[in-house]
């Protein structure tokens, strides 16, 4: 049964009284509600992982990863939260002498929105999903969460959801920080509601676009924390090519069927170097060769699958390198078009294909692959192939402005959960290319800056206060106040990834 509109109200209103309990509870608390939903993760894994694997067809080990790198990220942003990082507290004394004249006391903290909407991602049962990075992260800002379970993991959605609240209920959080409603209305509904402050999303350019106009009418707009699409472009500069064409072709065919092709970085544009087309063939087929073709996450997106990759091979001036097959686990599929054919429909370059699919686009010796980049939309990642001796900087500088990471000599589908890590980018990628939704930098979405001005000390809140009851990291008088951190998080936040 999907949630009523009538059982929504009940449990957004519910949401913001435990908000309510919970914006001004010390950040060691926080941390210690997102460690018993991380032990609680470990202590039951084998079963989520058994119902991910019978939902999804993604596979144990697969699973058994990425549950991994949820139970980690919910402590390194427990962590951070500790460390006092994202509320960015800033104290400014009164100073009579300041430059412009005399100075009040002036004191700014980020504090939490309220309640966030939360959408599950088909592709990361556990990473994306129930207590993913937008569920994790906006708990630990202080917020509280309604979560939307996706119907292509429900059974999993249900049972991580009851191990959530179990885990909040035993560690002392309020009851109804975390709650989660099943279908369209509710989801609808969810992003009307105006006690709702947030929105996190993670699925279709379709689908995140209907949700963000609908969050944008709202008599009160809100944010709408989107991703989207993105074809994630790889470009080869001629000498790279010439120096490692085989080795690059072998890498990009494990990185664009990497998990059958469903990973929202998967690199689906390769732009190289003009090359027969039987070359480009024999050197991609032995890589394929070993590629086992398996379910895709679910019915509707097999369909969608199929469609895109059908609409790309129907376009003019794309050829087909290696076909793929039309089962419902498919083969990998290797499209081929050319520069002058993309400056001529730059759309070809819009066509996202959900899967185990990918296009290269050959140019001539001497093209200007600025230009190329330059037909790009926006991007969450976008990669260069090149020799050390070279210093493509202007392709950089235009792939900067259309991406939001960068990689040299890499492939793009591995998203590390760290302090520097940026999983965001320009339109129709995100719909905040200034948010990232991976990484300690996650938090601040669901925070905003409120300024306290000569406030007595015993009235302002706690991060502001001089004596620095929560030990949290602040900017006093232009001078940085750090928090220590503990060793072990520091040396495991820079190793982890997926």
């Amino acid at each position: 049964m999907n949630t009523t509109i009538e059982q929504l109200e009940e449990k957004v209103r519910a949401a913001h009284d435990a908000y309510r309990l919970a914006r001004g509870v010390p950040p060691q608390a926080r941390a210690g509600w997102l460690e018993s939903v991380a032990a609680s993760l470990e202590e039951n894994a084998d079963e989520l992982v058994r119902i991910a694997d019978e939902d999804t067809h993604l596979g144990e080990a697969r699973l058994q990863g990425e549950l991994r790198r949820t139970v980690f990220q919910l402590r390194l942003l427990g962590a951070e939260i500790v460390a006092g990082e994202p509320l960015e507290a800033t104290i400014d004394h009164a100073d009579p002498s300041w430059g412009m004249g005399p100075r009040p006391d002036l004191r700014r903290v980020n504090v939490p929105l309220g309640v966030v909407g939360v959408f599950g991602a088909s592709n990361f049962p556990f990473a994306f999903s129930v207590i993913g990075g937008d569920s994790a992260s906006a708990l630990a800002a202080g917020c509280a969460v309604v979560h939307k379970i996706h119907t292509g993991h429900r059974r999993l959605g249900h049972r991580t959801a009851e191990i959530v609240i179990g885990a909040l209920a035993a560690a002392g959080a309020p009851e109804a920080l975390f709650s989660t409603v099943t279908g369209r209305e509710a989801a609808e509904a969810l992003v009307d509601h105006p006690v709702v402050k947030a929105i996190g999303f993670t699925g279709s350019t379709a689908g995140g676009r209907a949700l963000f106009d609908r969050a944008a009418r709202r008599a009160a707009p809100i944010p709408f924390y989107g991703e989207l699409g993105s074809i994630n472009p790889v470009f080869v500069t001629e000498k790279a090519w010439q120096e490692r064409r085989d080795s690059i072709l072998t890498e990009y065919a494990a990185s664009f069927t990497l998990g059958m092709g469903q990973f929202c970085t998967k690199p689906g544009l390769l732009f190289a170097p003009e090359t027969e087309p039987d070359d480009l063939v024999a050197a991609l087929a032995p890589a394929l060769e070993g590629h086992a073709p398996a379910l895709l996450l679910t019915p509707s997106l097999r369909d969608g699958f199929g469609d895109a990759v059908a609409a790309l091979q129907a376009t003019e001036g794309v050829d087909v390198l290696i076909a793929g097959s039309d089962d419902e686990a498919p083969r990998p599929t290797l499209l081929r078009t050319t520069a002058e054919r993309v400056r001529q429909n730059p759309r070809i370059l819009e066509q996202e294909m959900f899967g185990p699919a990918t296009l290269i686009v050959s140019y001539r010796p001497g093209t200007d692959l600025c230009e190329l980049a330059s037909l790009l939309d926006g991007q969450l990642t976008a990669t260069v192939h090149a020799e050390p001796q070279e210093d493509p900087a202007d392709l950089v500088a235009v792939l900067a402005e259309r991406s939001g990471r960068l990689l040299w000599n890499g492939w793009p589908t591995g998203v590390s959960v760290t302090y520097a890590q940026h999983h965001g980018g320009p339109y129709p990628a995100t719909t905040a290319p200034n948010a990232t939704s991976v990484g300690t930098g996650a938090i601040r979405r669901f925070m905003r800056p409120v300024a306290y001005q000569s406030f007595p000390p015993e009235k302002l809140p706690a991060p502001l206060q001089d004596e620095n009851p929560w030990k949290i990291s602040r900017r006093v008088n232009g001078q940085w106040e750090r928090a220590e951190r503990r060793q072990d998080d520091a040396a495991t936040a820079v190793s982890a990834g997926i």
